[in-house]
């Protein structure tokens, strides 16, 4: 008589698929840079870039980054993340994903404290680096702001922030815990822009060895306070997403109006100084945590089975 072996349930099934859902995580990361990377070489290669191919997109600088860079931010965070949690949860894993992205339910003084604290410090730590080049910054800026947020939430925080904070940052702290996991994040969220360098986006050709370092340890030090927010705000993704974009919507609306004589580097150093300073302030705040508390355990624990008694002897 022959013993048939049951099928494999779908999670322990091989193929590509059944490596998704046996490592989430490392998936997202996996095809979060491997397609942003390959969808930008045509941007890379361009005129925009590195001048191997002679095309330009249309629209200069802003074109190249609508067109040649804007595709492949779409396909890589957020996409892969919305791939990976269909093939690895399932519908309540994407219920679950969207339920954060728009959560928007949080205490108004974090709207006040985010909208009004990122230029605060922006400007705090610009002026430690103007060497006294102030200006006044006309009113005409304010409507200017207003719209630049709007475009920068549906560009660059919806391309980016629904993978690395809505799907990676919640797997990672259950795993590392909140401080490691902002670092990793960091990491991968600086290596991810690192092709960006070869373009007018890094400033190529003219990239100083230090920029990328630079811009690596911004990337980790935010990334702290990027992760206090989120978990401060009950997982508000949106929160997260104010906060990535109104640095970023600062920084090409307001900063060289306010800093006319600060060159791109020094602005930089500007930016890692905030950034590193808020970072320790959460740090020391939350005591390490960052405002992260462990999920309860809701699992039942298998209670193992009794042993046999043993045999008596008639």
């Amino acid at each position: 008589m022959s013993v048939l072996t049951p099928p494999a349930p779908p999670q322990q099934r091989g193929g590509l698929l059944g490596v998704i859902r046996r490592r989430p995580l490392l998936s997202f990361f996996v095809l979060a840079l491997g397609l942003s990377w390959v969808a930008w070489i045509p941007y890379i290669l361009s005129n925009h870039g590195l001048g191997v191919w002679d095309f330009s997109f249309p629209g200069g600088s802003i074109g190249g980054q609508l067109l040649g860079m804007l595709p492949g931010a779409y396909l890589g965070p957020i996409g892969s993340a919305l791939l990976v949690t269909a093939i690895a949860d399932g519908r309540p894993g994407l219920r679950t994903w969207a339920r954060r992205l728009w959560n928007w339910k949080v205490s108004w003084k974090w709207y006040v404290g985010i909208l009004l604290g990122v230029p605060a410090v922006m400007v705090l730590a610009g002026l430690v680096f103007a060497g006294g080049q102030v200006e006044a910054l006309p009113l005409t800026v304010i409507p200017l702001l207003v719209v630049g947020l709007f475009a920068q939430m549906i560009t660059t925080g919806l391309a980016e922030e629904p993978g690395w904070r809505d799907f990676a940052l919640p797997r990672m702290q259950r795993l590392v815990g909140a401080p490691r996991a902002a670092l990793v994040i960091g990491v991968l969220w600086a290596l991810w822009h690192m092709p960006l360098f070869l373009t007018e986006w890094g400033g190529y050709p003219d990239v100083p060895w230090y920029r990328p370092v630079m811009f690596t340890l911004f990337c980790v030090t935010f990334n702290v306070v990027m992760s206090w927010v989120f978990n401060k705000t009950g997982q508000s993704l949106p929160m997260a997403m104010l906060l990535h974009v109104g640095i970023n919507n600062f920084a090409s609306v307001a900063w060289s109006d306010l800093f006319p004589g600060m060159d791109r580097d020094t602005a930089q150093a500007a930016l890692l100084l905030g950034s590193t300073v808020v970072g320790a302030i959460v740090m020391a705040g939350s005591r390490g945590r960052l405002g992260y508390h462990p999920e309860p355990q809701t699992e039942p624990v298998p209670v193992p089975a009794p042993l046999p008694e043993p045999a008596r002897l008639s």
